[in-house]
């Protein structure tokens, strides 16, 4: 049986952030000392800053996930993580701390997304803000605002990498999805996109 368009997508976006982190925390291992650190006037300060926020913030999220009544065994491993209570601490993390943590998550991403069915997407996530906020909303559009949060914030990231002169290369979701060879007509030219 083959998985929904939402649920699909999904699981599209997880592949999504995996590769793209990967990117990120490459080009960012190759600035010079001191400059993922640097002040660069972004949202969150710096470029730690910003993938720190992003750190949090999912952790956040997926121990908010934790306690939908799916009660995902892939999620095991961000129940046992200290509860953040800030989405940006006044010291972030090194690059090497922040990439171990990314990983975790991001493995932790993948297998969860894959336990994902579609019967869960309608049900009600309940949760408290930081700032106190009880919120009860449908659970497959709060996965739309996780992973629109990540895209968001690795825009401001690859801007910053690409302030401090370093391309990231492509990032663009489009490199991702397979081509329809047997659709795909070769003899028409196709202006550039």
């Amino acid at each position: 049986m083959s998985a929904s368009p939402e649920l699909s997508h999904f699981i599209s976006m997880a592949g999504y952030n995996r590769w793209m982190n990967q990117k990120i925390y490459e080009a960012a291992a190759t600035l010079p000392t001191g400059q993922f650190e640097a002040e660069r006037g972004a949202f969150f300060g710096s470029l730690a800053g910003t993938l720190n926020h992003l750190v949090l913030a999912d952790t956040i999220w997926l121990q908010r996930f934790a306690a939908h009544p799916m009660r995902s065994h892939a999620l095991d491993a961000v129940r046992m993580l200290p509860v953040p209570t800030v989405l940006a601490p006044d010291a972030a993390p090194s690059i090497g701390q922040l990439l171990q943590q990314r990983q975790l998550l991001d493995t932790v991403i993948d297998n969860w997304v894959g336990e994902l069915r579609e019967e869960h997407l309608d049900q009600t996530l309940q949760y408290v803000r930081l700032n106190g906020e009880r919120h009860a909303k449908r659970f497959g559009s709060v996965l739309f605002h996780f992973f629109n949060h990540q895209t968001h914030h690795r825009g401001q990231a690859s801007t910053l990498l690409f302030q401090a002169g370093v391309d990231v290369g492509a990032t663009d979701l489009l490199v991702l999805i397979p081509e329809a060879a047997s659709q795909l007509n070769l003899t028409e030219p196709h202006a550039p996109i």
